[in-house]
């Protein structure tokens, strides 16, 4: 078998020319993969939300506040993710969380993008793409809207 006769490893696959390229995503614009610095900011927004939403039930600088901001921040992306396509953050910077595969993102998806995104971990790998592993798991992608 010569090279281009041999079928293609994951491994083998050459880095996008841009976040998106291989998803079939435009380089920029409207329905491009959301870039670094608006996805910070939605994750600044989201958690900056869930500290505040948490002060209701616990006092600042308690181990009952930061439990309650971790779970409020876990129950907003599962909730609006499905609801309004993305978590407030990402609605505030233009983006939303849409499946692979097109149509609705469905309920199983924010569930395991959101359990892993919690992990933190899986978040910090990241593909050619800007998908994190969270992402990829899911069959999800965060796009410009």
């Amino acid at each position: 078998m010569s090279g281009s006769d041999r079928p293609q490893r994951f491994g083998d696959l050459a880095p996008s020319e841009w976040p998106g390229e291989r998803l079939g995503l435009p380089e920029r614009g409207q329905h491009s993969v959301t870039r670094i610095g608006r996805r910070f900011l939605a994750i600044a927004i989201d958690w900056g939300a869930a500290l505040l939403i948490a002060l209701l039930f616990a006092p600042y600088s308690t181990s009952a506040h930061s439990w309650a901001a971790y779970l409020i921040f876990i129950a907003m992306q599962i909730l609006f993710i499905p609801t309004i396509g993305g978590s407030i953050g990402h609605r505030l910077t233009g983006s939303r969380v849409v499946p692979i595969a097109g149509g609705w993102v469905g309920l199983w998806r924010p569930v395991v993008r959101t359990v892993l995104l919690a992990l933190v971990i899986p978040v910090l790998v990241w593909d050619s793409d800007q998908r994190g592993f969270h992402d990829k798991i899911a069959g999800t992608v965060l796009i410009r809207a």
